[in-house]
């Protein structure tokens, strides 16, 4: 647990590039996703399905939402009968996470991630309505291309801290004009320290939320290549 939780401590203090997101009188504690206030949740959302047959508390999103944004929590259907009140770092509550179901077929699982990440992409597709193209940069992969953020106004590279390993992840883009957080480098670093055997075609990214309370969530799907190597599935 100390890896993760050093992690969103850093990635809290540190914000992502482009300017305070918040008011400067949100707590700190209200960025950490503490163990115990996901576990509070969990129990609530157990509770919640038992007593009605099976459903689960979550928002009604569009079909083709990623499947880590696709399962909001809804704490007006588990606060108060189910736990007194949002946890403090959920957005509801005026912190930053969102709260998410992972595996609802199956194993309904309560992760987060963080809404910055939201504002972020957000603040890239405002500025790239400006211009006649996408601003593509270098060609990484098939439909998969870094992103020239000084023609978008930028005088510095943007990035975000990762909730893994604390390295700098930067933003790649597709053909389509859709900006995603890159985690290559967090799945390189994951599969070498874990060697889980994949196979082509296979969604790797969770071996990152494996050990972690963060899903990857603005992420493009991953799989391996016959080396066992992550690679871009492509979107």
């Amino acid at each position: 647990m100390r890896r993760w939780l050093a992690g969103l401590y850093f990635m809290a203090a540190a914000m992502l590039l482009g300017g305070c997101l918040y008011p400067q009188d949100r707590k700190v504690e209200n960025n950490i996703p503490y163990e115990e206030q996901i576990a509070s949740v969990q129990q609530a959302v157990e509770r919640f399905q038992e007593a009605n047959g099976g459903v689960l508390p979550i928002k009604t999103k569009e079909a083709d939402t990623p499947i880590y944004q696709k399962y909001p929590i809804d704490f007006k259907r588990l606060a108060p009968q189910y736990m007194e009140s949002p946890p403090g770092n959920a957005y509801e509550s005026g912190g930053i996470f969102q709260y998410v179901l992972i595996d609802v077929e199956t194993n309904p699982t309560v992760k987060v991630f963080d809404l910055r990440l939201a504002e972020k992409i957000n603040e890239f597709h405002r500025r790239m309505r400006a211009k006649e193209y996408p601003p593509f940069k270098e060609k990484i992969a098939d439909n998969v291309y870094s992103l020239d953020q000084k023609e978008l106004g930028y005088k510095e590279e943007q990035y975000i801290i990762s909730p893994y390993t604390n390295n700098n992840l930067s933003f790649v883009i597709n053909g389509k004009g859709e900006v995603y957080v890159d985690y290559i480098t967090d799945l390189y670093q994951a599969l070498k320290d874990e060697k889980e055997d994949f196979s082509p075609g296979d969604d790797i990214r969770e071996i990152l939320y494996k050990d972690s309370p963060v899903v990857p969530a603005y992420s493009m799907p991953y799989t391996v290549d016959e080396n066992n190597e992550p690679v871009y599935m492509g979107k």
